[in-house]
């Protein structure tokens, strides 16, 4: 019955069976953790709701959604209806970050909501195993959420007219 129980478990744990797809695996996720680390850590440094742990949690999770039906064998064609089903569910956690003030009809949030989509799709990049395309994504959407409003912020105001 040992035996059993051994060859079963042995059959369980079979995903990963050697260490070349253990280091490709553990790249992969780490690689998306770390990724969507940088651009949460300056959401969060910003006062954001989504910080540090929700987009390393995006990226890896994304990951992870095509890196599993990879490793069985799904076919690349295939894996768009995978990576469809990603961009929807993300989207729909992205608009719960939105929140439009009524007595305002201000909205705020989009930018959080548009960052955690692109870490998504970082994640999947690290999850297809296209990491240089990854990090370039997520250099340019550094460059985006930190550099830009300092940019923004630091022109003269011209609503007001010629000085």
């Amino acid at each position: 019955m040992w035996q059993e129980v051994t060859a079963a478990l042995a059959s369980e744990f079979s995903d990963l069976p050697d260490a070349d797809q253990v280091t490709r695996v553990l790249t992969r996720l780490l690689l998306a953790a770390l990724l969507g680390g940088v651009l949460g850590y300056e959401r969060e440094r910003q006062g954001k709701a989504a910080g540090l742990r929700t987009h390393m949690l995006v990226a890896m999770g994304a990951a992870m959604f095509v890196l599993v039906p990879q490793q069985g064998g799904m076919a690349p064609a295939d894996m768009s209806r995978v990576i469809q089903g990603v961009i929807t569910g993300i989207g729909f956690l992205g608009a719960g970050a939105i929140i439009k003030a009524t007595s305002e009809g201000e909205v705020q949030g989009l930018t959080t909501a548009a960052g955690i989509w692109m870490t998504a799709a970082i994640g999947v990049a690290c999850g297809m195993g296209r990491e240089s395309t990854a990090l370039l994504g997520t250099l340019l959407t550094a460059v985006i959420l930190g550099l830009l409003p300092r940019l923004v912020s630091s022109e003269p105001d011209r609503s007001q007219g010629p000085s």
